[in-house]
């Protein structure tokens, strides 16, 4: 399956990043890309349980492929939600499904620095995907 425009670009980048620190910074830059949602977004309803942070997801179908807005109150999840929606916006609910999470950060190069409740989270992120897909 190839990749989104935007998930091509973040592989690039992180790829040539030269270790952590840069990889770090460059976490935070793709976080503060990420446009803010509407206070009437930031609702309940909204809300994927089962991350240690607030992060609130919305997704909307366009001619049969998925486009997700997110949001979170931490910084460091917000980069990683990023990035996330970087691998997943532009895809079809069948191809979401094909979606390999651990791979995708692991080819980023930031597996190593997902703790499991970042990676519980991150999966909850896309479990909440699948289930507005269905």
């Amino acid at each position: 399956m190839s990749l989104p425009a935007d998930a091509l670009t973040a592989l690039q980048i992180f790829q040539e990043a030269s270790g952590w620190e840069q990889r770090a910074r460059l976490l935070m830059q793709w976080g503060e890309r990420l446009p803010p949602l509407s206070d009437a977004d930031q609702c309940e309803a909204n809300l994927v349980h089962g991350c240690e942070s607030q992060v609130w997801l919305v997704g909307r179908l366009h001619d049969g492929h998925w486009q997700f807005s997110a949001s979170s109150d931490a910084r460091l999840i917000r980069g990683l939600v990023a990035l996330l929606l970087a691998r997943v916006n532009g895809l079809s609910a069948d191809e979401l499904q094909q979606v390999d999470l651990p791979d995708w950060f692991n080819q980023l190069g930031l597996s190593r620095q997902l703790s499991p409740s970042r990676s519980n989270g991150l999966n909850a992120v896309l479990k909440r995907m699948f289930e507005l897909t269905q």
